[in-house]
């Protein structure tokens, strides 16, 4: 993509934009080198040395919590060995999966399925999709912080807010629509179970978290990263929290997902049947940092593509005006609170226009 002398970064970007066909319209276009947008600054990469990057080089492993009891129930008698696991992942590692959560294994394969069809389709059909405006509620684009970031991502997404308020079926691509709005359901109610348990692990009633608007909202974003050519000079995701209360993750057999912990990268293997949950920054900031709300990323991979659906619990572009802060049941003389008070619009615009820098939000609002 030109040489160092005629290279103009904005200018590419802006084509990379414009051409509307993301990631795998660069992979369809035959390239066997990266396009320089994409490559990772050397000190980015210099900086991983030392954290065990490569895969397989700790023996530490994420939690796995099974929750075949709780959903029997209903999610009316959290088992106090649950709500101890939970507890311990979510204060320690920030992330775990849970097995026999209740949601289908052919509905999960339907899901990561969907997905990766609506990305393999036509460019021309998915440029209909193609926008960058922040008010649709269904959209396709590549890097949410293309024009912020150092360097993008080796991943497209779709992006639908699916509540609090419905969503009309027909904003939806028809080639994954009616597996989003069932998938959208069933994950909703996994949610509400996940957030009574972490009340419950911080001690506080069941409910306090769903009375808080934590489980009102969610949006669906189905990642799909193409193979890379060289993967060693890029990330499919960059080093990050999320920006909401909770996420669910649905990821498909390649891997790649990776979690700092104990300052070494951990891999989050791929389960099947198994979602994966991590904390939010929202629920950290809440929690006056019981709660982790822990970095991770995604490599890239000449495997691919890799699939994965997240659900990120969130009222992104729901209009509240709650502010959220550090609860008050769980402060003391000891435990001042350590952050302001936000709202959700002041902490998603400034994650935002922050875009994926390697550094948390979080301590934006810090005291």
């Amino acid at each position: 993509m030109g040489s160092s002398n005629t290279y103009d970064r904005l200018q590419e970007l802006k084509a990379f934009d414009e051409s509307k066909s993301g990631v795998k319209g660069v992979v369809e276009s035959g390239i066997t080198k990266i396009p320089r947008i994409f490559i990772r600054p050397p000190e980015e990469i210099a900086g991983d040395e030392g954290l065990g990057s490569e895969r397989g080089q700790t023996q530490f492993e994420i939690p796995v919590i099974d929750l075949k009891d709780i959903v029997a129930t209903g999610g009316d008698h959290a088992d106090d060995d649950v709500v101890g696991k939970v507890r311990c992942a979510a204060e320690t590692v920030g992330f775990f999966q849970v097995v026999n959560h209740g949601i289908p294994m052919k509905l999960l394969q339907e899901m990561l399925a969907a997905a990766r069809v609506f990305h393999e389709l036509p460019k021309e059909v998915k440029m209909e999709y193609y926008t960058r405006e922040e008010k649709r509620r269904v959209k396709f684009s590549s890097n949410f912080d293309l024009y912020q970031s150092k360097y993008a991502n080796w991943r497209d997404t779709l992006f639908c807010v699916m509540a609090p308020e419905p969503l009309d079926p027909q904003e939806l691509p028809l080639v994954c629509r009616d597996v989003t709005m069932e998938y959208s359901k069933q994950i909703a109610a996994l949610g509400n179970v996940l957030f009574e348990l972490l009340s419950e692990s911080l001690g506080l009633k069941a409910d306090y978290l769903k009375s808080m608007d934590c489980a009102k909202g969610h949006c669906l974003l189905s990642h799909y990263y193409p193979p890379c050519p060289q993967p060693e000079l890029t990330m499919g995701t960059t080093k990050h929290s999320d920006p909401d209360f909770l996420t669910i993750l649905l990821q498909d057999h390649i891997g790649g997902l990776q979690v700092l912990c104990h300052n070494q990268w951990i891999d989050v293997p791929p389960l099947p049947g198994a979602l994966v949950v991590n904390i939010g920054d929202l629920l950290q900031l809440m929690s006056n940092d019981r709660l982790k709300s822990v970095e991770h990323r995604v490599l890239a991979n000449v495997e691919g593509p890799r699939v994965s659906v997240a659900c990120f619990f969130t009222l992104h572009t729901h209009p509240t005006t709650r502010t959220y802060g550090p609860i008050k049941e769980l402060l003391s003389p000891h435990k001042p609170p350590l952050y302001s008070h936000t709202s959700l619009q002041d902490f998603i615009a400034y994650y935002d226009n922050k875009g994926l820098d390697g550094y948390s939000a979080l301590s934006h609002f810090k005291l």
